[in-house]
């Protein structure tokens, strides 16, 4: 997409992935959550220490898509230990592709996939992985239409409630 910059995220940064962050998930999620379990999600994942330690761990990758100087998305990669289910050293996982809702159809997710998709080839990784929740069709078509398959599931904790990802993979080699 036009005017569209990709570009590696640093700790100044933090407050830009913050706010994309608890937009997106809540824009996405609170329809089919309770009000206590969005709440207690967001003060959890989205905390400024959280975050910051994120972005500061060495096998974690944030990428901030921006339009001018309007952040509009971000992708958040982990390998080794930072991934968030134990996956072997050839993996890279997809944690957070997060585009604001009204860049949602202007190709800013395929972009930041994109990227994904190069940082794992530079390091060398066998495969792409990540978790989707099942009740997000939209997303699931969009990792099936890059290529991802589904391999298994894992429990998603939303508060109090447990819900189901599908677990999606793409080898590269």
């Amino acid at each position: 997409m036009d005017g569209i910059t990709i570009r590696k995220a640093t700790a100044d940064d933090l407050a830009t992935i913050l706010l994309i962050g608890r937009q997106t998930f809540f824009e996405t999620f609170a329809p089919h959550n309770t009000a206590t379990n969005m709440q207690r999600y967001l003060e959890e994942s989205f905390s400024d220490e959280k975050v910051r330690g994120e972005l500061n761990n060495p096998e974690s990758f944030f990428f901030v898509a921006t339009e001018g100087t309007k952040p509009v998305g971000y992708l958040k990669l982990n390998t080794g230990k930072a991934q968030t289910e134990a996956q072997d050293d050839t993996a890279l996982e997809i944690e957070r592709i997060y585009v604001s809702s009204d860049y949602h159809g202007k190709k800013v997710g395929q972009l930041l996939y994109e990227k994904a998709l190069e940082t794992a080839l530079a390091l060398g990784k066998s495969y792409l992985w990540l978790g989707v929740w099942e009740h997000n069709p939209r997303a699931i078509r969009f990792y099936e239409k890059n290529g991802f398959v589904a391999f298994s599931q894992h429990i998603f904790s939303m508060g109090e409630e447990e819900q189901t990802d599908i677990m999606m993979k793409k080898t590269l080699s």
